[in-house]
């Protein structure tokens, strides 16, 4: 590490803008990770939409031409339509046990950010404490 100040620094000094400098940098990339994140969920999900689409469009041509009846009975339609709508539960009740755990998460870790200062100080006072029961009294 170069410096323009020829006075020595501490060790902690240091290490402490150093540490500073990463975080900031990993603070600046983050979003870019969530937008890039984001896009390609959302590419993906279009190509997924087209490639179905595009599939159906294929199918009912080509059963059309060829003289298939696509027709189907009431009742395995009632069945088509109801195993869809327990997919849909199923999956909305998925995102929110996900939701859920990554909030919880978040909290716990809110919570140990929150405390940490508490303990770093307790450590403080104790190590402070034995200092000064081995220190000689002038």
């Amino acid at each position: 590490m170069s410096s323009t100040n020829n006075s020595p620094k501490d060790i902690f000094a240091v290490y402490q803008q150093n540490v500073d400098k990463c975080i900031d940098s990993i603070k600046k990339a983050v979003p870019q990770y969530h937008q890039a994140i984001s896009n390609v969920q959302q590419e993906y999900l279009q190509a997924v939409e087209n490639l179905v689409n595009s599939s159906f469009t294929t199918q009912k041509e080509t059963s059309r031409r060829a003289g298939i009846t696509s027709n189907i009975p009431e009742a395995t339609l009632k069945v088509i339509d109801e195993t869809t709508e327990q997919l849909l539960k199923g999956t909305a009740v998925n995102n929110q046990v996900a939701l859920a755990a990554i909030n919880a998460t978040q909290q716990n870790i809110k919570t140990f950010n929150d405390n940490a200062k508490t303990f770093a100080d307790m450590n403080k006072n104790i190590m402070q404490s034995w200092i000064s029961t081995f220190t000689p009294s002038k």
